[in-house]
This record gives C-alpha cells, structure tokens and sequence, in this order.
C-alpha cells in the first residue's frame, strides 16, 4: 500500500518547525505589504506582520504560486507516495480551487479536501489525517471522511475593532464610525465556508459570554450526540492577545468540564488581515477517538 503523505497551508497554524516533527509539509502563504511579497513564518513573522498592519502598511493576501505547489507535490511523490492535500476553505480563498485544478494532472494520487475549515479547525483536520494515515487509510479514504465531517466544527470570533474590516471594504466608513462611537465590539462566526456577523456588543466580557453561550448550544443541539461520545473538543484562537487567549482557556475550562482545550494559537493571518489585532476565538471541531 502506497505510503500517505499529508500536506497544509501556513493559514492551519502549524508551524515550519511544528511541521518537521509532526513529518508533514506545510506551504506558507505569501503576502504582500506595500508591494513586497512576505512568506508566512518563513520571511514574516507574526510580531512583523502586525507591525505592518498597525502601521498601517498596505497589506493584503495572495495564493501560493502554482510551480511551488507542483514542485512541492513532485518531490513527495517521487517514491510512490500518494498526497492529501488540505488547504484553506474554499469559501475564504481561491488557493482550494487552484488545487484542485492542478490535483486533475495526477491521475488520483493527490487528494485535495475542501473541508471548508480555516485556523485551529482546519489544523484538527490535519491531525485527523495523520492519525487515518497511520491507520492504513489510503488518501481518498481519507479525503472522505474529512468531507463528511467537514461541517463538525464551529468557531466564534469577538473583535477589538472595526478599522481593519472598513479597510478592507467589509464594512462602510459610516457604519466602521458610528459602530467606533458606539464602541461596538461585534462577534462574528465561521460555520463552514464563511465569516459571518453573529451578534453585536459593547464590551469583552460580554463578546466572551455571548461565544461561550453560542458554543453551548452547538453542544447541546448540532453536536449533542458527538460530544456525548467525547468525541469533540475546543480552542482558542487570538490575534496578538495571547494573555486574553490563556485566561479564556481558563473560563471555558470551567463552563465545558471534561472537553478537552486542544490548542491555544494564534490565528490564521488571512484572517487576521481582515480584522486586526485584539480579536478572540472559541473553535470547536470533531476528534478521531
């Protein structure tokens, strides 16, 4: 049975140096600031990234060039291996459907999932493919279940500001203005392909009930019978705050006993282009047991 070899983007949060030891690859994603092209955690740094973006550089995203996925793909499947391929969701970013155009070349060895996650849910689907690998599960058997599960995940994202969203043309001066004197701190939600608005407040500790009580549901409705199996858990994810990030761990620890907290990252930069520094996050996603 040919030997699987799992392959991500930088937007999942695995590192270049988590990467190696976990015996995957991971593509960074290029960016580019005032012009010039950056490489995720490989020419840009988190820290850097948000020096930019608070210094107001003009930043935005772009797709891996096609010659370094290909080439990427070559070299893995130079001794017979067979590749799956989990980019960012297809709804966030068009780096999905290039690599499924590309995919068509390699007569089924590499297996490219759209399972429409982003960040720390997108990162579990990588984990879930390094386990169904080291079980045996070849890479079509593998892209399979990432897609019937793709939709067992959720994640809620509280804002510390609207600047990045009326920059990047997701929110009118006029509403970024009056939801500034209004000092709005709006939740926003990813179910699935999208990022969507999900309900408005005032403060942080409000946003925080306001995701602890969304992700209570979920658990109590979509996901009663998975949860009930132990077979969910949660994360954090933070844009520069990694001290709100820990002391949130804390709190849904105590609201979800016995649900695991797997991962406490930063969030994807694609994302965080968007919405800048200050933001907070609960995810939830299905585990393999």
């Amino acid at each position: 049975m040919a030997k699987v070899k799992i392959v991500t983007d930088s937007n999942s949060g695995i590192t270049q140096a988590e990467a190696e030891k976990l015996g995957i690859s991971v593509i960074p994603m290029p960016f580019l600031i005032d012009g010039e092209e950056f490489f995720e955690d490989i020419t840009l740094t988190q820290e850097q990234f948000y020096e930019h973006l608070q210094g107001d550089a003009s930043v935005s995203t772009s797709q891996p060039a096609i010659g370094n996925i290909t080439d990427l793909w070559d070299e893995l499947l130079k001794d017979g291996s067979e590749i799956v391929h989990i980019p960012m969701s297809s709804g966030l970013s068009e780096s999905c459907h290039t690599a499924e155009r590309l995919a068509k070349d390699y007569g089924g060895r590499v297996q490219v999932v759209d399972n429409q996650r982003i960040s720390v849910t997108q990162k579990q689907s990588v984990y879930d493919a390094i386990a169904l690998a080291e079980q045996g599960r070849t890479a079509a058997e593998i892209k399979d279940y990432l897609i019937r599960t793709k939709f067992d995940s959720s994640i809620y994202i509280s804002l510390d500001t609207l600047k990045y969203l009326k920059k990047g043309g997701r929110l009118t001066p006029a509403a970024a203005l009056i939801g500034t004197i209004l000092k709005i701190k709006p939740v926003l939600q990813i179910q699935g392909e999208k990022l969507d608005a999900f309900q408005k407040v005032h403060t942080l500790r409000k946003a925080k009930d306001v995701m602890l009580a969304a992700m209570k549901h979920d658990f109590e409705t979509r996901f009663k019978e998975l949860a009930d199996r132990g077979e969910m858990q949660l994360s954090v994810a933070h844009t520069a705050n990694d001290a709100e990030a820990a002391a949130f761990a804390e709190e849904i620890k105590a609201v979800f006993p016995g649900v695991p907290v797997a991962f406490i990252d930063p969030l994807s930069l694609s994302v965080s282009c968007h919405i800048g520094p200050g933001a907070l996050a609960i995810a939830s996603a299905r585990i393999i047991k």
